[in-house]
């Protein structure tokens, strides 16, 4: 069961993408955990890799400062050069002669952030000031090598890459991805939700029909590992698949009113990229799909506004219905309901709303107030009745 808060939330969120039209997304299901150090070093006035002068027994341990002297300048040649000393505040172990990415703001008095370096590290980070140029395809080559390195840190960033860079563009890459390594990432138990959610997104960038079979039996587990990253999983599944594939989600988790919300909803989430990005499955067969939500009035919401985006207008009386038969458990579905109907060109759809209007005025009242005039996306071709 989820809360009326968390439902009120979703609600916002999902309502604004209407209003606003879908935003420009990375890649679809993953979240980068930090900015990169590419990121970083875009955004610092000055990027050295510098070694540190003294040690833990000759520094100032109540501040934290300790002595370093520029050995590579990355980045900020007019405001540093190498060789020169340099103090920065840094409270973890430290050895004389350890290297650092020193990172810099404010040129007329600069203050350093520090990072431990590994020689493996410091390449990496030499490495990427030569791809601050590149497209971000082919920065994605250098990364792809990192994906599961064993330096954490290498690992991470590599990670945040992918997770930042726009679908198209890691798209891509195709012909450089590795399937089976892919496929033995995704099988790992231990592997982490997040991770395995973006192989599963390279997985349906160079997969095929031959890894149906074990996308299935993943879906089908009851085991929580095999399960993990749902959403990417489905829409990795999909996108293999194709629309042949949308009778087993459907019956798995849109048709099923067993399936749980965090189901429920990630199959939701992956019918709704391949409804925007994911370019193999025409809108009007995953529609039908989403209709099966409209079954499930406390889930109803959920789909609402993603039928008006793509201007599916076939569902007028059953949305009007949806908005007559809330109760308090179900109420938060009467002001998509407005939305869509308000979104609609159709004449019966400003009939419904005037008819609605009598029932509850306050929900019509919000609708209105809270929310701009629901435009649907531009370039969406209305959906065949």
């Amino acid at each position: 069961m989820t809360t009326l808060k968390t439902r009120v939330l979703v609600g916002v969120l999902v309502l604004g993408t209407l209003v606003a039209g879908p935003i420009a997304s990375a890649c679809p299901f993953c979240s980068a955990v930090s900015q990169t150090l590419r990121q970083e070093m875009e955004v610092m006035d000055a990027v050295v890799v510098a070694t540190a002068l003294q040690s833990d027994l000759t520094r100032n341990a109540d501040t934290g400062q300790i002595k370093m002297r520029i050995e590579t300048v990355l980045k900020g040649g007019e405001h540093v050069e190498a060789g020169q000393e340099v103090t920065a505040v840094y409270f973890g172990d430290v050895a004389k002669g350890r290297r650092f990415m020193l990172s810099g703001v404010d040129p007329r008095d600069m203050q350093w952030s520090c990072l431990p370096l590994t020689p493996k590290s410091e390449k990496y980070l030499e490495k990427i000031t030569q791809l601050a140029d590149k497209e971000p395809s082919e920065r994605l080559l250098f990364y792809y090598e990192y994906l599961q390195d064993e330096d954490s840190m290498l690992s991470r960033d590599a990670y945040d890459e992918f997770a930042s860079t726009p679908y198209d563009e890691i798209q891509k890459i195709k012909s450089a991805l590795d399937h089976d390594t892919l496929v033995t990432w995704i099988q790992d138990p231990e592997m982490s939700p997040d991770r395995k959610r973006m192989y599963l997104t390279l997985l349906g960038i160079c997969g095929d029909q031959e890894d149906l079979p074990m996308l299935e039996s993943m879906l089908k587990s009851t085991q929580k590992s095999s399960r993990s990253g749902l959403d990417a999983l489905i829409a990795c599944y999909l996108t293999l698949a194709g629309e042949q594939g949308l009778p087993v989600i459907d019956e798995l988790f849109l048709e099923n009113k067993q399936a749980s919300y965090a189901d429920t909803y990630a199959a939701i989430m992956a019918v709704r990229f391949h409804g925007s990005e994911g370019g193999v499955i025409a809108r009007s067969a995953l529609v039908q799909s989403l209709h099966h939500i409209l079954d499930r009035p406390d889930l109803a919401d959920l789909v609402i506004p993603d039928l008006a985006r793509w201007k599916d207008w076939s569902q007028i009386d059953r949305i009007k219905q949806l908005f007559l038969d809330a109760d308090a458990e179900n109420n938060w579905v009467r002001v998509p309901a407005v939305n869509y109907l308000r979104a609609c060109p159709k004449p019966e759809a400003a009939e419904a709303i005037e008819e609605l209007e009598k029932v509850d005025p306050d929900s019509v009242r919000r609708a209105n107030t809270f929310f701009a005039v629901p435009k649907p996306s531009a370039e969406v071709k209305a959906v065949k009745q």
